[in-house]
């Protein structure tokens, strides 16, 4: 379950002067070894939950406001082996979506636990699937839920014998009551198409991307913009206008109040070239039609404020596109850090963590974000390798996709054989965007605090108070859990903590 951000509310607050942040940790539990998977539930009838995993022992932590145990709650009726879960959160109650196999089946389940820890009811059978293979385990179902919340779809995507997809969805309401059930085919005319960035509207609707790679799975030839609307059977599709132009990295973004889904990308004039600037597509999915299409450059002192140490044409060859953020004024903003491995055996670049081997949690591009830690993925990176995550380019732009303002969280940081300390977490507080990462200071890591407020004005902080010595922070595992608080995993000793700050 990728991290929900709150909108940015640029016309809401005035700008304020920083204060002074209060950090409150966890103590060690017994149980929370740093092999420890977890997923920051989030503020769940006024306490705090932590969803935890370890070798198939399943719990839900409930922690009070200052982060003493209330209750460590045991989930004994789930299997001993998961083939993924799924949480949902609200403010009375978490559903938890998972599946498992037994013999040649997959079956999905949803279990509700109230804020209170109880389950008063047995988990729910949503659907089952036989796969006919007793040896493979493989996931067959995935959740996406709407920005409020209101709408949940659990689907599943199947091949006939022409490599068609088979779409098999099941939308929901919050009270888990069917909505709509159906069976729609989506054509996959190449080996070169395939499908990402799955999203459901608050209104149910499914939307997500179809693209098409070159030859050489470089960078992607050709799109469209796919709609599913919550009642209706069958899928409308919505070309991208390339030009001639290669993009990578497609990301996509729903303005639920708008209507609106933003389309953005890294985008270059030949293959294995440089990057030009941002391919940016808006489209109103509530009267089916676009609203603009455009290529925005980056100038060249865009450029060169973010090279680092690549040359200025080349300066955004390794950045990647992080978040994007809806702006109230219709506008939106774009997140994306410089990030890139290096090796004794080899070098890495752009295209090796896109198309490699090695390329994130996601068969299509690089991906390392995702709101459950499991350590047997980020602590498991090739032999020899570092891992650097650097500058992090700020870009916002208007209602019209024109580039209102831009700078740079400045930041330079590596790590050997894991990246699990780096990289950062963007929190907002309601007058500004807060940046937190570590940064090394000698052999240890010191949390570092950028501000940047709505008209792009960065500001470097003094270093978070009441750091206790021994804990090292994991930033881009954390959750914002309140409108200025947040919660940030640690790693004590040889466990699993947790650290929240109130700004």
């Amino acid at each position: 379950m990728l991290l929900r951000l709150y909108g940015w509310l640029l016309f809401f607050l005035c700008g304020t002067a920083a204060m002074a942040q209060k950090v409150t940790y966890t103590q060690p539990e017994k149980d929370d070894y740093k092999t420890t998977e977890f997923e920051i539930i989030g503020k769940v009838g006024g306490q705090i939950m932590v969803y935890k995993s370890d070798r198939g022992d399943y719990a839900v932590s409930i922690y009070d406001n200052n982060l003493q145990p209330v209750q460590r709650i045991p989930l004994d009726f789930l299997p001993k082996k998961l083939l993924s879960m799924d949480l949902v959160a609200y403010s009375d109650r978490v559903l938890f979506f998972y599946q498992f196999q037994r013999k040649d089946a997959v079956f999905s389940f949803c279990a509700t636990m109230h804020a209170n820890g109880s389950f008063d009811q047995a988990p729910l059978l949503l659907d089952s699937t036989r796969i006919g293979n007793v040896t493979v385990e493989n996931k067959v179902y995935s959740v996406q839920f709407s920005e409020d919340k209101s709408k949940i779809l659990l689907y599943k995507i199947n091949q006939d014998r022409q490599n068609d997809n088979i779409f098999y969805t099941f939308l929901y309401d919050s009270s888990m009551l069917l909505i709509n059930n159906s069976r729609v085919s989506m054509p996959m005319e190449t080996k070169k198409h395939f499908l990402g960035n799955f999203s459901l509207s608050n209104e149910g609707d499914f939307i997500f991307t179809k693209l098409e790679r070159s030859s050489n799975r470089d960078v992607m030839v050709a799109g469209q913009l796919v709609q599913k609307q919550a009642t209706v059977d069958s899928f409308a599709l919505y070309p991208f206008d390339l030009k001639g132009q290669l993009v990578d990295e497609v990301k996509v973004k729903l303005d639920n109040v708008a209507k609106r889904v933003i389309t953005a990308a890294f985008y270059y004039k030949q293959k294995r070239g440089n990057v030009e600037g941002l391919y940016i597509n808006k489209f109103d999915y509530g009267q089916q039609q676009p609203v603009y299409e455009k290529f925005a450059d980056f100038s060249q002192q865009l450029k060169a404020s973010a090279k680092g140490d690549a040359s200025t044409a080349g300066a955004f060859n390794d950045y990647f596109i992080r978040r994007i953020v809806n702006l109230k004024n219709g506008g939106f903003l774009v997140t994306a850090e410089c990030f890139y491995t290096t090796s004794r055996y080899q070098p890495y670049n752009r295209w090796n963590y896109l198309y490699g081997p090695y390329g994130g949690m996601y068969p299509y591009y690089y991906s390392p974000y995702s709101s459950m830690y499991n350590p047997w993925f980020y602590n498991n990176g090739p032999q020899g390798n570092r891992f650097h995550n650097d500058n992090v380019a700020v870009l916002s732009y208007d209602e019209e996709g024109n580039l209102q303002w831009s700078n740079i969280v400045n930041k330079s940081q590596f790590d050997d054989g894991s990246d699990m300390f780096l990289s950062y977490i963007m929190v907002n507080v309601g007058s500004e965007l807060r940046f937190l990462f570590n940064e090394a200071d000698r052999r240890n890591w010191l949390v570092a605090d950028n501000s940047i407020t709505p008209d792009g004005k960065i500001s470097r902080l003094p270093t978070l108070r009441n750091l206790d010595k021994g804990y090292t922070w994991m930033p881009r595992f954390g959750k914002q859990i309140g409108a200025r608080t947040v919660l940030i995993p640690c790693v004590y000793r040889n466990y699993i903590c947790f650290a929240k700050i109130d700004f």
